[in-house]
């Protein structure tokens, strides 16, 4: 990305909840911060992911930041409801014009 130096910028972030650790894997949940302010999102406020894998928003430009580290559940815990465990943080740069 070539950033032009008289222009200001913001970072925007995606988190994706993915069903396993590989990138290719669904989506299950997600959210997003934009930093320009243009849009504001809200927990629940979509039906349908922003992407299908996190694979996918690489392909859309965005840029993985950190994925989750891989650990092995306690035992006697492996079948247990929890956090969702493989979550990948994505960021992308956005032009902010001021308003």
């Amino acid at each position: 990305m070539i950033i032009e130096p008289q222009a200001d910028y913001r970072q925007q972030v995606l988190m994706l909840y993915t069903r396993s650790s590989a990138l290719d894997s669904e989506v299950v949940a997600w959210a997003i911060y934009d930093g320009t302010g243009a849009v504001t999102h809200y927990a629940g406020d979509q039906d349908v992911a922003p992407y299908s894998t996190g694979l996918d928003a690489m392909q859309a430009g965005w840029r993985v930041l950190q994925v989750s580290q891989l650990n092995p559940p306690h035992p006697g815990a492996e079948y247990q409801t929890s956090y969702l465990p493989f979550e990948v943080m994505l960021e992308k740069w956005a032009k902010f014009d001021g308003k």
